[in-house]
């Protein structure tokens, strides 16, 4: 049996202008809290798809939804210090 794979072109050839750049992972340094924070609360989602949810499991996913909260406004208010709004004119 002959393999195809290598008869055929690289569908989308990696290039050089594919990495991120340093300005695009210090982005996401900056909002990984935030990132986090939502994988928390859609695993805690998850877990009560096929079955109804426990008072444990409210109790989770209300936590996690708080730390989602925090963690836009933690990354709101260092978005706005770092830009200069709010300051005095």
């Amino acid at each position: 049996m002959k393999s195809i794979a290598a008869l055929h072109d690289v569908v989308t050839p990696w290039s050089d202008g594919l990495d991120p750049s340093d300005a695009e992972l210090d982005a996401i340094d900056v909002e990984m809290p935030l990132i986090l924070a939502r994988v928390d609360l859609l695993d805690a989602q998850i877990m009560t798809i096929d079955r109804t949810p426990t008072e444990v499991d409210e109790r989770r996913i209300r936590r996690a939804r708080n730390r989602v909260l925090a963690a836009r406004r933690d990354l709101a208010n260092r978005t706005a210090s770092t830009t200069g709004a709010g300051d005095a004119a």
